[in-house]
Parts: structure tokens; C-alpha cells; sequence
């Protein structure tokens, strides 16, 4: 320790469980503390630096290496604009040596690489803006510098975010005088942040290392009504304020009044909320896309969707009849919540009959995707005038605590364990070890950590599944007002208000605090290491595909821990699981391998479309171990399987002949900008279309199935080098004609498809025909041709789509353009003719005017010799 007299100081400590005492007493006694240090060889970090370029809609992160022990303060702080010398010098000697950084996207599993060259010490990697693809790392090679390496950072990039700018002359907005802050954020950008306090609201695109506050016009509210907010909520629309039971929204350009304008009520609004977990990719069915708030009343609940739409759901009237409740009883609604799945949320309703001395809240979660109502096995007795505020945890079952003042109540395993969350000492009355302080909020994270804060700034810590929680060490000031956060690495940070109206973000070693109060109670995870490859939160699954994960603990003999994997959605995939299980030295290590697989043939069935729809949509599913404690680094991992068409799918092509015989040519304008340059081919040259199946991550494979193609301006003056016998059918296979004509209702792109394929090679299937047709079904392998024309050239733009039933959920179609040439064009024979008769013309033409020519002649000479004759002279 440099020096033990001075109120900070710096402290350097070898490996292992250092225990820190204070020596100097005060009237916030500091608590002994036990400090984990570790052995570590990755001792520098990344730094990054992001800037953003609108009109092209990329970001340049600058990256650097910093050392933490000689960084510059504005480096630890996060604010730097620059490296410093040290970290110049660093980054160099690194670069000397072969370091170079990545930047890798966990959810779309894209690599950007730095350009060529350095800047002043820095490396500059260029990505583009994007909402869907967050979630970003930097990596670098295994390069080490005096045996240091660096450790790689995961952290939230998304599209810049804008705070509303603070008009001269506006307003402050607040909560009643004494109450407590309330925060809320955007369930995917942790670091866009809003703070309502008693005398100010703040707001923050960066977690509070800038901020503004916000503030509304005047004329609008009274005095009283400024002060009295009541709830808030973020929202893509702007801030919504829920004053007096009325909403408001704060926007870039306005403060407004809700209420009939868009479908909600003028008052009696009693509550608002948002999601909590962030699913960036999920799979829908329905159109109208998933809500991002909910409103209520005592009697009815309203989704909120961007652009200011709301929508009317369900009313107590209609829940007293799903729920077959008298019409007699009372049924208000009590609370609404958001689950863990992305397209649900949960309402706790309150149901008595005499409503004097208790009540009984029942639970029921709505799917937004199906629409269904589906009620819970929950029912808890509480006294009439208890409020209990639910929070469901990151999981893949619907598992969540409840909180009154007092008491948190867990419900863990898809509701089946339950309980009040016990303390050492007062059964789990939380206040009483709070010095009668009463529950201000709990935070939780995608860890499965949970921290309870009390009002005078007292925390308890629990985990998910976890059924006692534990008091923190005393961290901040009872006097001091603050809420807790997570900023864009996922670390815990306290936000205060002080009474000046300022605002300061701390962060919030929470992993250190939970680990020495777990060394004092000799608290030890019950596994060794729990490991798996799940890589991502999202899987998609189309027809004929699988999913194999894996997961493997490993612990101590005799202990007999197991891997559970558990699922919440529709019953539409099969699971299959293999166990390895080994010992040695002591040690027992379970494998397990879990492989997700539908096998449903969808050729030849009634209802097509029918069969798809029921055999897709959204699983969610967690694997687990059988035990754990506070002091195990993960509780579990969750991810989505949706099962459905992938939208980023598409297949491309590598590389006065109408069907309806019109009395006038069709003249069309080939369109270059969307069918870009045509394949041009001699018209002797066969073409075998090969498809190629490609994702938002790039090529995947070559279509090997059936598929089709057709002309989309009608053409139809080329055919196919196989026949339906040469093919292999035995009867007649299906053709454009057949197809057209059976189908006359609908359009041609969709009279023939996936939904109505049948197969020709089969005697049951179809009927006898024509054998020596052209077989008009193409796919990589049967050396089917497109046959040209041989006595004109052509532009020909086809569409292709993929025909079999059992290969891909998603419509999948392309186009591709051949331009033919080589043809010596046929003479016209409105020109032959027209020739000939000029020739003709010409002809007699020449011939009656010589015969005028030599008639004149003829008549000139007649009476008169040609040539006169020579006479001869006489001689004297």
C-alpha cells in the first residue's frame, strides 16, 4: 500500500483472498471486505472509440491497448478522445509484435478487419449501422507482451441514438417531491437511459458519462401536474409520462396529450411498461408485428406499437369468461409485465367477492403471435391494499419474483417452485434487516444475477433459482438517492441524484461484493465448469434441417449433478438426447448432446399451407445444470429455435411467342437495374439453370431439389431436351398447361407451386398420358435443358421457384435473363413480296420504255435509210 494515511490510495496484492480491513473509524463504518485477486495473464484491455458517419450510415470504431495500471485517468473513466503516450507506445510494440484487432458480431457472425495502416497509435475498422446486429466483440491474435495478453470485449454497438434536446424556456418535468428515482431503458441499447426524479428528469445515449435533462413546454401542465409523475416509460416514440392518469408523450418536436386521438382512454390509466429483454431476432406469424409498451386500467390493457398505434386486447369482462369467473365477483387488473419471451406478456389480476379483508391474484400470459389466453397454475392470497410488482427473469420458462414493500416471492421451474425468498434471520422480511427500510427496486440481469435495493441504499443478492439471498456490504450513503443499471459491456452501475440536480454514474463491482460475502459464508458452486457451444441466442430451422447442441459439466465425485434442458413454446420439434458420462482423478464429467429435428413430409397433403402453419414457430429452450449456487459463474443459457421461413433466405441462379396468343405483339422494356445484364448464349447452347441458396452470413449450399421456371412476360417458344419417359415417369408429369388449366383462378405464379406438386414416378400418382412431352421439372442432377428457339434470337426474363414441398418453409423464387443469338433471321414475307414486286415493277417498267424508245426510232427511220449509200465519182 503507497500510502495508508490517504482517503485513496493505491494497493497491489498477490494472488488469492485478500482481506481488507479499515483503520480509521467514521460515521459510515466502512465493512471488512474479503478481495479475490487472481493470477491472470491478460492484463491489458481494448479501448474503442466509435464515430459515426450518417450519410453513408457507417461507424469507424478506433481501437487502442491500454494498460490499466499506467492508463490515463481519462481512459479508466471512459471519456478519452485519444490514446495516451503510454498507451501509443503500447499499442505499438503490441502491433510490432503481430497484434492485430477484429471485430467480430456474435449475433450475425460477421468479421471486419482494421485498415491497412496505423493512425497516431490507433487501428480504424469501418462497419456498417445496424439495429440487427448489436452485439459485437473485439478480438485480437495471441500475441503477448512481458507475458500480458489482452483480454477480449464484448460490447453494444448499435445506431446512434439521439437524446431530445432541452428548448430555452421549457420546463422541468418530476416525480412528487420525496419520492424515488425512477429509471428505464431501451431493452436493447442498456446505454440510452432515462431518469425521473423529484425535481428533474434526466436522460442519457451513453450511460450517463453525458447527459441533458428534460424538460416540456409551458402551458401545457400546471405546476402540480409537472410534479407528478407517476410512471415512465421509454419508448421508440419518444418519453411517455404518466401523470394524474393521463399520458403524455415527449418527442423530438412536441409534448402531447394521449387519449381518444389515438384509441386510449382520457384518464384512469393506472400503469405502463415495456420490455425488459432484448430479443433482437425472433419469428413471428401475424402481420402486425410484436408491441413494443403495454397501458391499463382497473378493466382493460392496451398495446402500444411504433408510430403511436394502439390497440385494445382484452377487458375483465372478457377475462371473467376465459377464466370462467362469475359475472358477480370483482376482477381488476392488478399489474402487467412482459415475459422473457419475446412475443408475450403476463397480467396479474386481482379477484375477490367481498373485497374487505384479502384478495387472490391469478396469473394469465397472451401470446401477441397466437393470440391465446393461457391461465397459470398461480394463485397467491395477499391482503386487500398489498401491491406486488412482478419481474419475469431471463429464461426460456416462465419463471419471475414478486416484490411488495417488504418480501420477495420467487416462482422458479415453470411455476412449480415457490416460496418467499428467506434471509438468514427474519424470515425473509427484508425491511427489518434494513433498518425498517422498504424495497425501492430490484435489478437483474442476463447472468441470472439479482440485487434487491432498499430505499436507504441497503442490497441483497440472490440468483436465479436461487431460494435465500444474502445482504451486500454497505456501498453508498442512506441519504443519497440512486437506481441501479447496466451499461453497454453489461457491468452494474449505480446512477445518483443529488439535490443540486446533478447527476453521477458509479460503477458497481457487483461480482467482487457477491464473491466476498460468499467467501465469508464458505459458499462454493457445487460444479467445477459448466460448458457448452451455444454460440448465439437465435437458431432457425427450416424443413429438413436439424440442431445439435452440446453442454458438459464437469464436478467433484459423488456429487451426482446432471445437465437438464427444458423448452416452452409448441410441440413441433423432436428432441433427442445422448449422454457420455467419464471419471478420473476424482472428477466426474457428464456430456450431454441434444438434437432438435422435425420429420414431417408435406408433399401430397390436403391442406399445404395448413400443415406449415401448424408446424412453425417459436421454442425457446435453456440448458441447465441440476444445481447451482451464488458463486457459479452462469446459471444457464437460453436461446430461440424458430422453426418457419427465414426471411433473409434467397436462392439465385449462378451466373410474338406469348402463351395467350394476343392479336398484337408485346413490346416490354427490359428492366436493367433489376435483372442486371442478361447470360447471353448462342442459340445451339443448352442452359441448366444451377440454384444457389444463400443467408444474411452468404453462400450455404446448391439446390439440389426440384424447382421450375416460366417466363414472366409470357413467352413460351422454348422448351425442355427431356422428355417425361426419358425422365423416368410413369405417368404423365405435371407441365405449365396442365397446371394453368386446372388452376384458371389464380394468377400464373401461383397455379403451379410446393403447395400442388405431385410426382410422376409412381403408378398411384396422376394418370396415364403423353410420355414423350417435355419434361418441364428441372434440378441439379436429371440434366434437364432449356431448349431454344432456332430460327429467330430472343430476350427471355424467367422466374424461378423451388417445387419441392419438403425443402424450405419460405417461397423461394428468382430471377435470372438469357439473351440468345446466332440466328440467321427468315426473310419476311411481307419484304419478299414487296421486293418482287418492285423487281416486277422495275422490270416492265424498263420494258415499256424502250419499247416507247425504239418506236420512235422505228418511226424516225422509216421512210428514210439509216445510212445513206456512197456514190462513186466519174473521172475526165
Amino acid at each position: 500500500m503507497k500510502n495508508k494515511r490517504s482517503p485513496k490510495t493505491e494497493l497491489r496484492c498477490p494472488p488469492g483472498i485478500q482481506i481488507i480491513k479499515p483503520i480509521v473509524t467514521a460515521p459510515d463504518l466502512e465493512e471488512e471486505r474479503y478481495l479475490s485477486v487472481d493470477s491472470s495473464h491478460t492484463c491489458f484491455l481494448w479501448y474503442y472509440k466509435v464515430i459515426n458517419f450518417v450519410h453513408n450510415l457507417t461507424q469507424v470504431i478506433v481501437i487502442w491497448i491500454y494498460d490499466p495500471e499506467n492508463a490515463d485517468p481519462s481512459e479508466l473513466l471512459w471519456n478519452a478522445n485519444e490514446p495516451s503516450l503510454n498507451s501509443i507506445i503500447l499499442t505499438k510494440q503490441l502491433a510490432t509484435l503481430g497484434q492485430t484487432p477484429i471485430i467480430y458480431t456474435i449475433l450475425r457472425r460477421k468479421v471486419y478487419f482494421p485498415h491497412t495502416r496505423m493512425k497516431n497509435g490507433t487501428w480504424h475498422i469501418s462497419v456498417p449501422m445496424t439495429a440487427g446486429d448489436m452485439l459485437k466483440e473485439i478480438r485480437g491474435n495471441q500475441v503477448a507482451f512481458q507475458d500480458c495478453f489482452i483480454a477480449d470485449f464484448l460490447f453494444l454497438l448499435t445506431v446512434p441514438l439521439l437524446t431530445i434536446p432541452e428548448i430555452p424556456g421549457s420546463l422541468p418535468i418530476s416525480s412528487p417531491r420525496g419520492s424515488q428515482l425512477m429509471a428505464d431503458w431501451y431493452d436493447c441499447v442498456l446505454s440510452f437511459v432515462v431518469v425521473v426524479a423529484d425535481m428533474e428528469t434526466f436522460q442519457t445515449n451513453d450511460s450517463f458519462r453525458t447527459w441533458t435533462r428534460v424538460r416540456v413546454p409551458p402551458n401545457i401542465l400546471t405546476d402540480d401536474e409537472r410534479h407528478s409523475v407517476s410512471d415512465m416509460n421509454l419508448s421508440q416514440d419518444g418519453i411517455f409520462f404518466l401523470i394524474n392518469g393521463i399520458l403524455y408523450v415527449k418527442s423530438f418536436h412536441e409534448f402531447t396529450r394521449l387519449g381518444r386521438n389515438v384509441d386510449l382512454p382520457d384518464g384512469g390509466i393506472i400503469g405502463i411498461t415495456s420490455r425488459k429483454w432484448c430479443w433482437v431476432r425472433y419469428l413471428m406469424k401475424a402481420k402486425r408485428g410484436r408491441s413494443s409498451m403495454a397501458i391499463w386500467t382497473e378493466n382493460e390493457v392496451y398495446l402500444g406499437y411504433t408510430g403511436l398505434k394502439f390497440v385494445k386486447i382484452i377487458t375483465t369482462e372478457n377475462l371473467k369468461k376465459l377464466l370462467n369467473i362469475s359475472p358477480a365477483t370483482t376482477l381488476t387488473i392488478h399489474n402487467v409485465e412482459y415475459t422473457a419471451h419475446p412475443l408475450e406478456l403476463a397480467l396479474l389480476l386481482n379477484y375477490c367477492v367481498t373485497c374487505t379483508v384479502s384478495k387472490k391474484v391469478y396469473l394469465v400470459i397472451y401470446n401477441e403471435d397466437s393470440k391465446e389466453w393461457a391461465h397459470q397454475d398461480f394463485a397467491l392470497d395477499v391482503a386487500i391494499d398489498s401491491f406486488l410488482i412482478p419481474r419475469f427473469l431471463y429464461s426460456a420458462m416462465p419463471e419471475f419474483i414478486l416484490w411488495d414493500k417488504h418480501r420477495i416471492y420467487y416462482y422458479y421451474h415453470n411455476l412449480t417452485i415457490t416460496g418467499v425468498l428467506q434471509t438468514p434471520t427474519e424470515s425473509g422480511n427484508l425491511s427489518r434487516l434494513s433498518d425498517n427500510s422498504i424495497i425501492h427496486d430490484v435489478f437483474t440481469d442476463y447472468f441470472g444475477n439479482i440485487v434487491v435495493k432498499m430505499e436507504n441504499n441497503i442490497m441483497f443478492y440472490f440468483k436465479i433459482n436461487i431460494r435465500d439471498a444474502v445482504k451486500l456490504h454497505l456501498w453508498t450513503n442512506s441519504t443519497i438517492k440512486s437506481v441501479t443499471s447496466m451499461n453497454a459491456w453489461g457491468q452494474v452501475y449505480l446512477i445518483y441524484v443529488f439535490e443540486n440536480g446533478t447527476i453521477h454514474p458509479q460503477e458497481y463491482p457487483l461480482k467482487l461484493e457477491a464473491e466476498s460475502i460468499a467467501f465469508q459464508r464458505k459458499e462454493k458452486c457445487p460444479y467445477i465448469a459448466f460448458h457448452n457451444n451455444i454460440f448465439t441466442v437465435f437458431y432457425f430451422l427450416d424443413k429438413g434441417q436439424n440442431l445439435s447442441v452440446w453442454a458438459q459439466i464437469v464436478y467433484p465425485e459423488n456429487v451426482g449433478l446432471y445437465i437438464i434442458v427444458e423448452s416452452y413454446g409448441p410441440k413441433i420439434l423432436e428432441q433427442k438426447e445422448q449422454v457420455h458420462y467419464e471419471i478420473a482423478s476424482g472428477y466426474c464429467t457428464k456430456t450431454m448432446t441434444v438434437t432438435f429435428s422435425q420429420n414431417v413430409n408435406y408433399e401430397a397433403v390436403d391442406d399445404y399451407f395448413k400443415l406449415q402453419h401448424q408446424n412453425t414457430g417459436l421454442l425457446l429452450v435453456q440448458i441447465r445444470p441440476s444445481e447451482y449456487a451464488r458463486t457459479c459463474p452462469r446459471s444457464q443459457n437460453v436461446f430461440q429455435v424458430a422453426v418457419g421461413c427465414d426471411g433473409n433466405k434467397f436462392i439465385a441462379v449462378k451466373g410474338s411467342f406469348l402463351r395467350n396468343r394476343p392479336s398484337k405483339n408485346l413490346r416490354v422494356r427490359y428492366n436493367w437495374k433489376e435483372y442486371g445484364c442478361p447470360l447471353r448464349l448462342d442459340f445451339r447452347e443448352k442452359f441448366h439453370p444451377l440454384l444457389q441458396l444463400y443467408d444474411d452470413n452468404g453462400f450455404v449450399e446448391d439446390v439440389g431439389v426440384n424447382f421450375i421456371v416460366w417466363e414472366i412476360h409470357g413467352r413460351d417458344d422454348y422448351t425442355f431436351n427431356n422428355t417425361m419417359k426419358k425422365s423416368g415417369c410413369l405417368n404423365e408429369a405435371q407441365t405449365w398447361k396442365s397446371m394453368t388449366t386446372l388452376n384458371k383462378h389464380l394468377p400464373l405464379e401461383d397455379a403451379w407451386g410446393p403447395e400442388n406438386y405431385k410426382h410422376c414416378f409412381s403408378y398411384a400418382i396422376g394418370k396415364p398420358g403423353d410420355l414423350n412431352q417435355p419434361y418441364e421439372i428441372i434440378n441439379k442432377s436429371n440434366h434437364n435443358h432449356l431448349v431454344w428457339p432456332v430460327d429467330h434470337s430472343g430476350m427471355y426474363v424467367f422466374r424461378v421457384k423451388i417445387l419441392d414441398p419438403n425443402y424450405s418453409f419460405c417461397n423461394l423464387t428468382a430471377i435470372f435473363a438469357i439473351e440468345t443469338f446466332g440466328v440467321i433471321p427468315s426473310p419476311s414475307v411481307y419484304l419478299v413480296a414487296s421486293l418482287l414486286f418492285l423487281l416486277t415493277l422495275l422490270f416492265f417498267s424498263v420494258l415499256v420504255l424502250s419499247y416507247f424508245h425504239y418506236m420512235r426510232i422505228y418511226k424516225r427511220y422509216i421512210y428514210a435509210p439509216l445510212h445513206k449509200p456512197e456514190r462513186k465519182q466519174k473521172t475526165n
